[in-house]
């Protein structure tokens, strides 16, 4: 039974942040966890960002602390800075290692592991969990150009979920809010996580 299983979720907030924004929406987290939630008993909720210097008190503050107080982990950490050849700022880092170690310590404890990223060196973490009997979900998108989604980290996943098929679902509602890009019309039927699951289930049975 799907609510029987326990499941984590784990949110590379950076790449999910550019995912999104190529794909011109908001993202809703409440609603997120609420859709996680049809496929079990959510155990822990995790999001991995980078602070730049100075950052920390600009936007991404109230998105980090709303988070902190509604049921999700925000694991993060401060980007590297460095000068370029040509003499700009850069900022370098990841959280790939965090979020590595994290989803490892819990695989005895979950069934399920959902993934919101696209990035293709966490082929070999979906590899490991999936060894441990771990079913691997992973959700980013193919519908940008180029895809936002390392094709061998979708081959790997034991299902892959195109944001373009979340949308209705995890998008956040219209409001008064001047958006920076106009609202695209969403005209391709909505398919759930639940959906997917139902469809990796007749796939074994056949």
């Amino acid at each position: 039974m799907l609510h029987s299983e326990k499941t984590a979720l784990f949110i590379d907030g950076p790449n999910l942040y550019f995912a999104v924004k190529a794909l011109e929406f908001d993202l809703d987290f409440k609603r997120l966890l609420g859709e996680i939630e049809l496929l079990g008993q959510v155990t822990r909720a995790f999001y991995y960002t980078l602070i730049i210097d100075g950052q920390e008190n600009t936007t991404i503050r109230p998105l980090l602390d709303w988070l902190d107080y509604n049921r999700y982990t925000v694991i993060s950490k401060t980007a590297k800075e460095f000068v370029d050849s040509t003499g700009r700022r850069k900022f370098k880092g990841n959280m790939e290692i965090e979020l590595a170690v994290d989803a490892m310590g819990l695989a005895k404890h979950i069934d399920h592991m959902v993934l919101f990223s696209g990035n293709g060196d966490f082929r070999r973490l979906v590899e490991a969990m999936q060894r441990r009997g771990v079913r691997v979900t992973v959700v980013s998108t193919m519908s940008t150009h180029p895809p936002m989604v390392a094709d061998e980290l979708r081959r790997q996943a034991d299902v892959f979920v195109d944001l373009v098929d979340l949308r209705a679902k995890v998008a956040r509602a219209t409001t008064t809010k001047t958006h920076s890009r106009p609202e695209r019309p969403y005209t391709v039927p909505s398919k759930t996580l639940v959906d997917a699951r139902e469809n990796e289930n007749m796939k074994v049975r056949d």
